[in-house]
C-alpha cells in the first residue's frame, strides 16, 4: 500500500466519533437548550467514599505508583471477581492474574502489542473487530501493523459478529479478538454459548480473546455471563481469555481513569513486562479509591436504579418508534433513522431542531467490502443524565421528529 494511502487509511481508523461529530455541527446553534446525549459519560452518581479517601491519600501524589499497583488493589479486583463470578470465588491470583490500568481503554489498546509480539512468524497479522466498535479496538490495530477486519454487527446477525461465518484462513492469522459484551453501542449481551463459542476459537488457533466487559454492571434483569467464568467453566483454566473492566462505567467514575485486565497468567506476565516500560502507573491515591470502590455495590445498585428509570422513560416515550428496543445491558440505546436521512441528518435535525445532541451510527463503523456502513442509519443515544433530563431529551427527539 503506497505511504499515502497508508497514512490516509490510517486517520480513518483513528479519527475520533466526537471530533466528526464535532465538524458536523460546526456553525450550527443548537434549537433549544442543549442535552448532550452523544457522550456515554455518567453524570448523575459520585460515590460517597470518594472524596474522604481521596482525602486520605493526598500526599501519596508525591510517590511513584508501582506498576503492578499496590496488593491491596490487586487484591479488591480478585475478591471482586470472585464475588461477582461465584464458581471464580478463590480461583483468581492477585499476582499473577491480574493487572491495574489507567481505564479500561488504555489497557485495550496498549495489550494489542504484546499480542503480537505472541506469534511472531505470522504473515499478514489480524486483529478481529465487531462493526460497529470501539475506536480503541481499531486505533490499537492500526498502531500495531496488524490488519482490522471488521466483523458485521447487525440486526441480522444479533448484533455480535457471527462466529461461524469466520474464514478459516483469517482465524488462522488472527493474533486478537475484541469483543464487547454487553455490546457498545447495541447493548447487547452474548450468552454463555457465544462466549464459549469465541474462547474455543481463540484456543483452536492460538489468538487471544480480549473480552471488553466495562458495561458489565450495567443491566435491566440478569447480570451478563463473564468470560473468564466461561473459560475457566470449560478447562478448568484462563488460557488465551483475558477481559478488560472499568470503574468509569460501574462506578461512574470516568474521570478516575482507573481499571483493570484479568485472565491467562502468560499473557498477563508478558503484559506487566511491556507496561513497565511503554504505559502510565496508576496514582497511589486514585488506587485507594478503587480499592474502595471495588469493595462496595451499594453505589453500582444506585447506578443501575438510575439507569432502569431512564429506560422506563425510553420504554413510554419511544414505544414502537425508531426501531427502539430496550437494550439488556450498558446505557444505549441504538435508533434506527432511516426513514430521517439517516444518522448524520437525523442528527443535525435534532441539534438544530431541540438542542439534543447525539452521535450518528457511522462514525462508530466501518464500510463493509460492500460499501455500505453498517451504522449510517443509525444513531446512539447515551442515557446517562438523570431521569428528569432524560424525558426532557426524548420528549425533545419525539416532538421533533414525530
Amino acid at each position: 500500500m503506497p505511504p499515502d494511502v497508508a497514512l490516509t487509511r490510517l486517520d480513518e481508523l483513528v479519527r475520533s466519533p466526537f471530533a466528526r461529530l464535532a465538524v458536523l455541527l460546526e456553525g450550527m446553534a443548537p434549537g433549544a437548550s442543549p442535552i448532550d446525549l452523544s457522550l456515554g459519560e455518567p453524570r448523575a452518581i459520585i460515590p460517597p467514599f470518594l472524596g474522604p479517601t481521596l482525602e486520605r491519600h493526598l500526599s501519596e501524589f508525591g510517590r511513584y505508583p508501582p506498576i503492578r499497583g499496590i496488593p491491596a488493589l490487586r487484591q479488591a479486583i480478585a475478591d471482586w471477581i470472585g464475588r461477582r463470578y461465584p464458581t471464580l470465588g478463590g480461583r483468581i491470583d492477585a499476582d499473577t492474574h491480574v493487572l491495574p490500568l489507567n481505564g479500561s481503554r488504555e489497557g485495550l489498546f496498549s495489550a494489542i502489542f504484546p499480542a503480537l509480539a505472541r506469534k511472531p512468524s505470522i504473515e499478514g497479522p489480524v486483529v478481529l473487530i465487531p462493526n460497529p466498535f470501539y475506536q480503541a479496538y481499531a486505533a490499537a490495530a492500526a498502531a500495531s501493523g496488524a490488519e482490522p477486519i471488521f466483523l458485521p454487527s447487525t440486526r441480522e446477525t444479533g448484533f455480535l459478529p457471527e462466529l461461524e461465518a469466520i474464514d478459516e484462513a483469517l482465524l488462522k492469522r488472527t493474533i486478537a479478538f475484541y469483543l464487547c459484551s454487553p455490546s457498545n453501542p447495541q447493548g447487547v449481551m452474548a450468552d454463555r454459548a457465544y462466549l464459549a463459542r469465541a474462547i474455543a476459537l481463540a484456543r483452536r488457533f492460538d489468538f487471544l480473546l480480549f473480552a471488553d466487559e466495562c458495561y458489565s454492571e450495567i443491566y435491566g434483569g440478569a447480570p451478563p455471563p463473564g468470560a473468564l467464568e466461561t473459560a475457566y467453566g470449560e478447562t478448568a483454566n484462563f488460557a488465551n481469555v483475558v477481559v478488560f473492566q472499568s470503574l468509569s462505567k460501574r462506578s461512574g467514575l470516568p474521570g478516575l481513569r482507573s481499571g483493570f485486565v484479568a485472565g491467562d497468567p502468560n499473557f498477563i506476565a508478558s503484559f506487566g513486562r511491556f507496561r513497565n516500560v511503554a504505559c502510565p502507573q496508576v496514582p497511589l491515591p486514585v488506587q485507594h479509591v478503587s480499592v474502595a470502590a471495588w469493595g462496595d455495590e451499594d453505589h453500582v445498585e444506585a447506578g443501575r436504579a438510575l439507569y432502569r428509570a431512564n429506560f422506563d422513560v425510553a420504554d413510554a416515550l419511544l414505544e414502537g418508534r425508531y426501531g427502539y428496543r430496550r437494550p439488556a445491558g450498558s446505557f444505549f440505546l441504538w435508533l434506527d433513522f432511516r426513514a430521517f436521512g439517516g444518522g448524520e441528518e437525523a442528527a443535525t435535525t435534532l441539534w438544530k431542531g431541540c438542542g439534543v445532541k447525539v452521535l450518528p451510527g457511522a462514525y462508530l463503523a466501518q464500510a463493509e467490502p460492500d460499501g455500505v456502513n453498517p451504522g449510517k442509519d443509525y444513531v446512539r443515544v447515551a442515557l446517562v443524565h438523570d431521569k428528569d433530563t432524560t424525558r426532557e431529551a426524548l420528549t425533545r427527539i419525539v416532538a421533533t421528529l414525530g
